[in-house]
């Protein structure tokens, strides 16, 4: 790692945690990144000490101490996760052509970067590929064989991409009202019960239902038959499982600070270009798959709605 610098815009989500942007921010400081695109969205005036805590959060900003490009897209009001997100996000890539982004709660191996920072440009104009993940939810996957392979299910716990990709984003999915474009994203999920519960969450997000903006992007890849590159190990470890995180307060699947290890260079190929669909269902059991229980609530409330 040594005699390798990294080149890639690098991207960091901050909000009001200082506790756990300190932690990130110092690994990004050790890989020293020319160029840091910061955003930040603004406090609650209801939530009492927010803004003491937002301000604490931004200080950390102005200790880089390398050389670097730095900057910021700050809010001064709250537009919550959804809006600021987004409109963050929209301001990288009309910014630059490809980023590595992290959010303030993503802690990433060293060796992440470079991994990112590879595969950027080996498949920079593959359109195929959409994004490159840092997490492995499943913490390890084949890597006897590989250092990383291809997935259609793709966590944004740390990821790279390019501007090419995001042109296919919407926040508002507008075209998730086409019975079209949802035959089309089953076709791509190819599983019924898979699709079944991504469905309802693409629901819930086209109806403002969902505070979020990250939906949005796994409906822009499956629409596009999106891949997503994931290690063969785990990279990244969500440290936001807390009462402070903002969609992560309960870590109900145990993906909640998983460990991370360093990926090998060079980095071994995997035998071709296409989803490992073993991978997707084995996470989708992990992270998604609804129990009894839930699925009977589920089918009560669809009941209660309708009538």
């Amino acid at each position: 790692m040594a005699d390798w610098q990294i080149k890639t815009p690098v991207v960091f989500i901050i909000f009001k945690r200082p506790d756990t942007t300190e932690k990130v921010f110092e690994v990004i400081r050790q890989a020293k990144p020319p160029k840091l695109l910061v955003i930040a969205d603004g406090a609650r005036a209801d939530r009492a000490g927010e803004a003491e805590k937002c301000a604490a959060t931004r200080a950390i900003i102005e200790r880089v101490d390398w050389d670097c490009e730095v900057l910021k897209n700050y809010s001064d009001v709250n537009m919550g996760c959804k809006q600021r997100l987004s409109s963050g996000l929209n301001w990288v890539f009309n910014t630059v052509e490809e980023a590595i982004i992290l959010e303030d709660d993503c802690l990433p191996h060293p060796s992440f970067f470079r991994f990112c920072e590879e595969l950027l440009d080996k498949y920079r104009n593959d359109k195929r590929i959409m994004m490159i993940s840092g997490s492995n939810i499943l913490g390890e996957w084949k890597s006897d064989i590989q250092s990383y392979h291809f997935a259609y299910y793709g966590s944004i716990w740390g990821w790279a991409s390019w501007q090419r990709a995001w042109h296919y984003y919407d926040v508002n999915m507008n075209l998730w009202s086409s019975a079209e474009a949802r035959n089309r994203v089953r076709d791509v999920i190819c599983d019924k019960k898979q699709y079944l519960n991504r469905s309802d969450i693409f629901e819930k997000t086209y109806l403002g239902e969902i505070d979020t903006w990250d939906y949005q992007w796994g409906f822009a890849r499956f629409l596009q038959s999106g891949l997503s590159i994931i290690p063969s190990g785990n990279l990244i470890s969500n440290l936001g499982f807390t009462k402070e995180g903002t969609n992560t307060k309960k870590d109900t699947k145990g993906v909640a600070n998983l460990p991370i290890s360093s990926i090998s260079f060079p980095l071994k190929e995997p035998y071709g270009v296409a989803v490992d669909r073993n991978y997707d269902y084995l996470r989708y059991q992990k992270t998604w798959k609804q129990s009894l229980l839930q699925r009977i609530r589920r089918k009560i409330k669809k009941i209660m709605t309708a009538s």
